[in-house]
């Protein structure tokens, strides 16, 4: 008797699973030490039965990344809007971003820990990578014109970025061990910031 056609929920449903699996095997192994047999073994499936939803590895890796991405990208939204002041809005961020690398780990390695193409802006991973850049970018710009921080918004945005990514990856590392942890350097005032105290 052949098998009824999956709907469109079920068929969705089951690349989710296919994208769950393969970010903790590329996270673990990195890209060309995982294979389609692992993915399928991931989800328990023949090696056959990735292909019917993605049509090989690099597609699927695409799917990872623009997941990853995306679920980051909300996290960092939900910080930008949490507070309107350009101050609490930087720190909301910088804490979203640590508490994200950390929650999800291969998430991040994902993103930022292995050797990927460059996305294209009109992908969907071009798309996601972007948009999660843009509220620290945008948050930034507003505490320059509120003059709590100076300089070209776009090379303070990077510079800021770097400084949390640094932080997060040494601490991945396990490098963070030369009298001082995560916890210490995250409960440590922000250096770059105006005094938000002639502000108010």
């Amino acid at each position: 008797m052949p098998r009824s056609a999956l709907s469109e929920v079920e068929v969705e449903d089951f690349r989710n699973r296919i994208i769950e699996a393969a970010t903790g095997l590329f996270a673990a192994r990195g890209y060309d030490a995982v294979t389609m047999r692992a993915i399928a073994a991931g989800v328990g499936k023949s090696p056959m039965t990735p292909y019917r939803y993605f049509a090989n590895k690099d597609e699927i890796f695409a799917a990872v990344r623009a997941e990853a991405y995306r679920r980051f990208a909300d996290t960092q939204r939900g910080a930008f809007e949490r507070s309107n002041h350009p101050v609490k809005r930087l720190l909301q961020l910088h804490e979203a971003y640590l508490d994200f690398a950390l929650a999800e780990s291969n998430a991040y390695r994902v993103m930022f820990q292995l050797d990927q193409p460059a996305a294209d802006p009109s992908s969907a991973v071009g798309e996601q990578s972007g948009r999660a850049f843009s509220y620290l970018r945008d948050a930034v710009q507003k505490a320059v014109e509120a003059d709590y921080l100076a300089g070209d918004p776009l090379t303070v945005a990077h510079l800021l970025w770097a400084q949390v990514h640094g932080l997060i990856a040494l601490h991945l590392a396990g490098k963070l061990n030369l009298g001082r942890t995560l916890d210490a350097l995250r409960a440590a005032p922000a250096p770059l910031f105006k005094s938000p105290a002639s502000k108010e």
